[in-house]
């Protein structure tokens, strides 16, 4: 997989000056910046507009796909999808899509609120309304769920790693044991339409803590709604993120199985970035572990049928 050089400002201004009015008449244009120093095919546009560049093929696949997602999924969800305002290749064969802005911060910036944990559940129950086969006719992938088993033990290794860096009680995962883990197994027949990369930063969040929006679809697939579920724990931390997937119908199973995806997840990249195999900021690992293994109520009180009916 070829991917492209890194765009320069120079780049990114020529790109912008041919899709906006601004700057055309010799003025110079609004001015252009990445979003952040690591995110160097990203770049914030004015004030209003967001151009994002794939680096290679199989991201403009993705990024292509995106647009036409966004349409789908746009009218069951009461919160912003970004809109694209321009899009094609700003190298050969290479896609970009220059989208307005959703105006507010991120997830990691502001709390979301109770109103905000109810634009969440809209977003989960929204997603889990888009026709799986409308989805699937856009080309967007299915994927399999993860054996939470699998990662339950690669989790007890990286805690007790992280546990010798003084950055976590290891035995804090002796309470999610081999038969808990059997009993949070996905449940055949419930894929949906799965967003797949909710972060901090792809959830916006105004200063009153209503979300706004969620940005990049390009990682979304057919597959287990326990993953946003988990993404939204990470995000927004586990309380909020499980009481807006309840608001939206979901019953405990794959509330607890999204809880524990995220546990172990942020437990493994943390361990992974202090052994130099993951990058990452070591305050934001921090927070999003923080995040993630904040106590709920329900996994105090709740206790398995042999098989519960999924929404």
């Amino acid at each position: 997989m070829t991917q492209a050089p890194a765009p320069t400002a120079d780049t990114v201004r020529r790109l912008v000056r041919s899709l906006l009015k601004e700057g055309r008449d010799g003025t110079g244009g609004p001015g252009v910046r990445p979003v952040t120093p690591e995110r160097e095919y990203t770049w914030w546009i004015g004030d209003r507009h967001v151009l994002r560049l794939a680096p290679d093929r199989e991201a403009s696949t993705r990024r292509r796909r995106e647009l036409r997602l966004r349409d789908l999924v746009r009218p069951h969800l009461p919160v912003a999808v970004p809109v694209s305002v321009a899009h094609g290749d700003w190298a050969p064969g290479l896609a970009y899509t220059l989208d307005t802005r959703v105006p507010g911060g991120t997830a990691d910036e502001h709390d979301v609120s109770a109103v905000g944990e109810a634009d969440l559940a809209g977003l989960l129950g929204g997603l889990r309304a888009v026709p799986v086969r409308q989805a699937e006719a856009l080309g967007v992938p299915r994927a399999a769920p993860r054996s939470l088993e699998a990662l339950r033990r690669m989790a007890v290794h990286a805690a007790e790693r992280l546990a010798s860096a003084d950055e976590f009680d290891a035995a804090r995962l002796h309470q999610f044991s081999p038969a808990n883990a059997a009993q949070l197994a996905a449940q055949p027949g419930a894929a949906v339409l799965t967003h797949h990369g909710l972060t901090g930063a792809h959830v916006v969040v105004g200063a009153d803590g209503r979300v706004r929006g969620v940005l990049d679809w390009t990682r979304a697939a057919l597959g287990d709604p326990a993953e946003d579920i988990a993404g939204l724990a990470v995000a927004v931390g586990s309380p909020a993120a499980v009481r807006a997937a309840t608001l939206a119908g979901y019953g405990a199973r794959p509330c607890l199985r999204g809880l524990w995806l995220a546990r172990c997840d942020t437990v493994i990249r943390f361990a992974d970035h202090l052994e130099g195999r993951a990058a990452g900021s070591p305050p934001v690992l921090r927070g999003r572990l923080l995040r993630a293994w904040e106590p709920i109520l329900l996994e105090r009180v709740t206790d398995f049928p042999e098989k519960e009916p999924e929404p």
